[in-house]
């Protein structure tokens, strides 16, 4: 065993023990974790034995510590009735997925079952739980706080190893088809695809603006505003071209909301980043002015796709064939819609559709898809309230949520999947972190708690203190932003 493994082994170690004691805080290192744990250099396995790994570990630590927490276990599951219906749809729908697969395995007889179930099932579900239990027991302003901390250092240590890892050529000069090779190779070296890093990390930048106003002293804003920093340039580090669109969708959006103001420095940011990354802009124009035999310049749709332009015709004639159930999981496979694109198409690659909405409709159907729209739906409408809140954590929490969802939305145009996948644990997270935040203030609307009382710190008798140590909405000039 090397070093790193052991510093990493009783690192973990510790932080098990100590969620006896406090579960909650344990949680938020497995958060920040998180953002190593996918790295080649830390194994994926112990003792030859399936997921026996560091995460998951620290994972069923965090799940003890919760469970046997008697604080915890007096704290009702008050989220909004139809938003836990909706969720449970969502996992239903991922659990008949899960069986159709298993009952009709063509294409996929050397899938093992027993992975199969883990693969699809269990390890999708379990991409939840982090923000779960953020929900159910983050019942103080300071825990709020801490959370969303934690989930902006997770993205930050992640863009910290893409800085490190892809060369900086990829970005701040003319990258050759090497150097883009590199960068993808590099962003595998921390455990995930280009086009996922490019995903999430157009959300994170995103959010860490978002949580600025909760920082109230200078010298904590510029550490914030530099972290934000680092997460745009790893983006831009990373190369992929929905990622960028996501970026800039998510962030006309949030000016559209909340930062009006910006929207005219808005021409003139993107120009400046185009002029200060011309290796982002060689990137984006790929496909772009293609000469052809005729010396005319022309769009070469298969290059400016990558491939999807391909791919895509295929997977809606497939829907078309069941448009209101889908084909469950592994569709691509199954049906035989991968052997029969590479087979007229060699070389195109297409384990998926490369499209979100197509994936889901392809799986799923209409009818399955129906749950996961309106909950993400409903999830929107709850981050953009809190958002445009004048209170620092309301709008904190909620800008946080609203970034990660929209560039999850906008990138899976190119890309992205619907199922739960550990590069979408920070999203999920800051999805149910945001639903608590939003309860809270629900019940202080509805007079659980009266508008005028002071936030006296954590409580756990009753509901009526758990909702008195958010501070209301029409506070003192200093809680304004």
């Amino acid at each position: 065993m090397s070093i790193r493994i052991t510093i990493v082994s009783l690192f973990i170690a510790t932080f098990v023990i100590y969620a006896w004691k406090d579960w909650f805080k344990s949680l938020c290192v497995l958060l920040l974790f998180t953002g190593i744990h996918m790295d080649r250099s830390i194994p994926t396995g112990m003792l030859g034995i399936q997921g026996l790994n560091h995460w998951n570990i620290l994972f069923i630590g965090v799940l003890l510590g919760w469970r046997l927490s008697g604080r915890t276990l007096r704290l009702a599951w008050d989220a909004p009735v139809h938003t836990t219906v909706l969720f449970l749809m969502f996992l239903g729908v991922i659990l008949v997925g899960m069986l159709r697969a298993i009952l009709d395995r063509s294409h996929i007889e050397g899938y093992p079952l027993t992975n199969l179930i883990s693969d699809r099932f269990i390890n999708t579900i379990k991409w939840t739980v982090p923000g779960l239990l953020l929900f159910h027991g983050c019942r103080t302003r300071k825990q709020v706080v801490l959370a969303i901390m934690a989930i902006c250092g997770m993205y930050l240590i992640l863009a910290l190893q893409v800085v490190y890892r892809v060369p900086w050529q990829c970005a701040l000069g003319e990258a050759s088809d090497a150097l883009f090779r590199a960068r993808g190779k590099a962003c595998r070296r921390i455990g995930y695809n280009a086009c996922d890093v490019s995903a999430f990390l157009s959300g994170a930048s995103w959010g860490i603006l978002a949580v600025v106003p909760l920082v109230r002293q200078k010298r904590h804003q510029v550490l914030v505003l530099a972290a934000a920093g680092i997460v745009t340039f790893g983006q831009a580090l990373t190369g992929g071209r929905a990622g960028y669109l996501a970026w800039l969708a998510t962030g006309s959006v949030l000016c559209l909301l909340k930062w009006r103001k910006y929207l005219l420095l808005a021409p003139v940011v993107v120009v400046l980043l185009l002029v200060i990354f011309p290796g982002v802009t060689q990137r984006m124009l790929t496909g772009l002015g293609q000469v052809d035999a005729s010396g005319q310049k022309v769009v070469d749709e298969e290059l400016l796709t990558a491939g999807r332009a391909t791919i895509w015709p295929y997977v809606i004639e497939k829907i078309r064939q069941s448009p209101w159930i889908g084909h469950g999981q592994l569709a691509m496979a199954r049906t035989g819609l991968t052997a029969q694109i590479e087979l007229e198409a060699p070389g195109t690659g297409a384990p998926h559709p490369h499209n979100l909405y197509l994936w889901t409709l392809l799986d799923n159907g209409i009818l399955g898809s129906l749950p996961f729209f309106l909950l993400w739906g409903t999830m929107l409408v709850y981050a953009g309230t809190l958002f445009v809140s004048h209170n620092r954590l309301y709008s904190a929490a909620g800008g946080l949520a609203l970034s990660m969802m929209l560039a999850q939305l906008f990138a899976g145009i190119g890309a992205q999947r619907i199922y739960p996948v550990e590069s979408t644990v920070g999203v999920w997270a800051s999805m149910f972190l945001m639903l608590r935040v939003y309860v809270e203030e629900m019940k202080r609307r509805t007079d659980l708690i009266p508008a005028d009382a002071a936030c006296t710190g954590p409580s756990w008798e009753g509901q009526m203190a758990v909702a008195s140590v958010y501070p209301p909405v029409t506070t003192t000039r200093r809680e304004h932003v």
